[in-house]
Order: structure tokens, then sequence, then C-alpha cells
């Protein structure tokens, strides 16, 4: 099956996209976007992998749906199109990077300046009805970023994984914990973003680990 998605990529994961889970995933969303709005557009599913290429990956950062609400979702996790009103979580992740590195809150959401560099901002569910979190988990998309995550910890060195809440901290189990650098905290949401997302630095504490493995920082 042709999936079109960054060729780095593809040679790493060709074996995924014979499997059967991917192929019964493949039909579930070509029918789902047939038949309902879905989002983001159908070329931006595989945005985080086009825009952040495997042999540049530097810094994973995990969230877990797509926006559902009309022209936000762009392909990359807490990301929103250019021109978007920005969501609470990515408020707030400006706000913590205001904080640790003095830098004002852009006017623009779409995060994939960030990936450029090396960041992949990868969500475990790639796509998602309108008005309907949570209706495309559960339907293969998890099997694959699992599989996305552990080919970086096992293929990688030296990548810093940015685990933020509960549902990406359940992801540190597939992540080789002796050659990467994991950076856990409370959620970005206005619900849980006092409980340890404001101040967790993660910004400056991930280019201080790429110094000091001479790799380029992010400029974030």
């Amino acid at each position: 099956m042709d999936v079109s998605i960054e060729a780095g990529w593809k040679e790493k994961l060709k074996g995924e996209f014979e499997k059967p889970y991917f192929i019964e995933l493949v039909s579930f969303v070509k029918e789902e976007y047939a038949n309902h709005v879905v989002y983001p557009p159908g070329k931006n599913i595989f945005t985080a992998f086009d825009h952040c290429t495997f042999e540049n990956l530097k810094v994973v950062i995990i969230g877990q749906d797509p926006y559902h609400g009309p022209g936000q979702a762009n392909g990359l996790c807490f990301s929103v199109a250019t021109g978007m009103k920005m969501p609470p979580s990515l408020v707030n992740i400006f706000k913590e990077r205001r904080n640790d590195l003095g830098l004002e809150i852009p006017v623009d959401g779409n995060l994939s300046r960030w990936a450029k560099q090396g960041v992949l901002l990868l969500n475990a569910t790639l796509t998602v009805r309108a008005h309907a979190p949570a209706s495309h988990q559960k339907k293969g998309w998890e099997d694959f970023t699992d599989e996305v995550i552990r080919t970086v910890s096992k293929e990688k060195e030296s990548v810093v994984f940015i685990l933020w809440g509960a549902f990406a901290q359940k992801k540190e189990e597939l992540i080789d914990s002796s050659k990467h650098h994991i950076l856990k905290s409370a959620h970005p949401s206005p619900f849980s973003a006092n409980r340890g997302f404001f101040g967790c630095a993660h910004f400056s504490r991930t280019n201080k680990y790429l110094r000091e493995k001479n790799l380029s920082e992010i400029n974030w």
C-alpha cells in the first residue's frame, strides 16, 4: 500500500503499512473522509512527518487528538493553522515559553516552524471527526504512532521526549531512557497547567541537553 509520507519515515515504517491493522485503518479513514467532515484535511494527515524528517529529528512532543473544530487542525499536535485563534492549551504553551525564554507570545499558532527544525509534533491519533473528540481513537492510529515512538527510540540517539500530561506519560514505557532524555510535566490545559506545567522550563531544558550532546538548539 502506498502511503504519502516523507521518504526517511517511509523506509523506517514500511513494515507497518502492510500490517492488517493499518490496512483496516486506511479503509476506515477513507470511509470517514467520504461520509463525514474529518480533520485535519487529508493532505495534512502526515504533516508532522513531512515537516520533521527522520534524519533531522531531535525532539518529540506527544499530543492526543487533532483539534476537532473547523480549520484548526493542521497535522501537528497543539498547533493550529495560520490565522486561527489559539486554543487555551497552546496559549499556555506560549506563556510558559515566555516565562522560560523571555519570548513574547506570537500572533500565529502554527508550529510548523518548530517541526522544520526537528521537532516531531506527534498526536497519538492522526484524524478526528468534526466536533467529535476521540471519535477516531482505538481504530489503529495508536498502534501506528506507538511504533513511531519505538522506532525513534531504537533507531535514534539523544532525542528529547517531552511528555505533557498523563496520556503522554503513558508512552514513556516505549522509550529507552538510557539513550534519550525524557521531560515530564502536567498538561498545558487550563485545567492542569497550574499543577506543574507552568515553571517546567522544558524549552530551555531541551536546548541545554541538545547543547550537551553537540546538537543544534531549537529556536523556539
